[in-house]
């Protein structure tokens, strides 16, 4: 897929933003022993995105950079091999599931029990995403807020 502009680019990470990353892994392990797990959980995340199918791993790193901007107190690790973000009980809040895990048409923006997501008696912990937009990008980072949130 070409490049858009940043808001909304598929080809991946730039070479900056890995770059980065990796550096921040770096600062991680330098903190110490809790610091080294959080490197750890962030390695964990980024390798799982490297593995995925290029139209799967563009949409997951969009989603990384967006939780991770939304809600930097969450802690990136992996849950079941996919990319997750944990509370600071441990406790995974958001994951992304990628088309290519189980051969569905569309990757999977989820959130587990403890997302402040609560509406009434019915509400969606769920969403498919096939394409990263604008509109996307607002709608994720809403729902990472509300479940972040409380």
């Amino acid at each position: 897929m070409p490049a858009k502009d940043a808001q909304t680019q598929t080809e991946g990470f730039s070479a900056e933003e890995r770059a980065a990353m990796k550096k921040r892994a770096a600062e991680l392990r330098a903190e110490g022993k809790k610091g080294a797990k959080k490197a750890d959980g962030l390695k964990a995340v980024l390798d799982a995105i490297a593995g995925m199918a290029p139209e799967d791993r563009a949409l997951a790193e969009r989603v990384h950079v967006t939780v991770t901007a939304t809600a930097p107190e969450l802690t990136p690790k992996t849950w079941y091999g996919m990319p997750a973000y944990a509370n600071a009980d441990g406790k995974v809040v958001v994951f992304f599931q990628d088309s290519g895990k189980f051969k569905y048409r569309y990757s999977t923006l989820g959130f587990q029990e403890d997302a402040h997501l609560d509406d009434g008696d019915i509400w969606p912990v769920s969403y498919a995403l096939t394409e990263w937009t604008p509109v996307v990008a607002k709608k994720v980072t809403e729902l990472v807020k509300a479940a972040i949130s409380g």
